[in-house]
């Protein structure tokens, strides 16, 4: 089960580098075309969901491999899930369906490392 969760954990920290990173450093003449869901929100707000997905992946990886205040990585994780529900949501009301099987794939990820986690894995 050990291997599993640091599985999970590992491939939820790359997408959510690789993502966050994106949304942190792409330009603002591209942002809104990317991320047209964002220009309500504007730019600040997009960079803001970039830090909290990088501090997200950071969150699921090192407190748990340094042992450091480990009870850090199920709260990362629920933040993830948070994230995916926010963003599942937003994806409903504006009609972007074909977001929705992926968004599914990184909430489930993210609830099964918390789960795993919080029980001691």
């Amino acid at each position: 089960m050990i291997i599993a969760v640091w599985i999970a954990s590992g491939l939820l920290a790359l997408a959510y580098l690789a993502a966050g990173g994106q949304k942190v450093r792409i330009a603002k003449d591209e942002a809104f075309v990317t991320f047209p869901w964002a220009e309500r929100g504007g730019l600040g707000m997009l960079r803001a969901i970039g830090a909290v997905e990088i501090l997200g992946a950071l969150g699921l990886i090192l407190p748990a491999l340094i042992g450091v205040l480990p009870i850090l990585t199920p709260i990362a994780a629920v933040g993830l899930v948070l994230v995916q529900v926010v963003a599942v949501v937003l994806h409903v009301r504006r009609g972007e369906f074909k977001t929705l099987p992926v968004n599914a794939v990184l909430l489930l990820l993210a609830l099964f490392v918390a789960i795993a986690r919080f029980s001691g894995v």
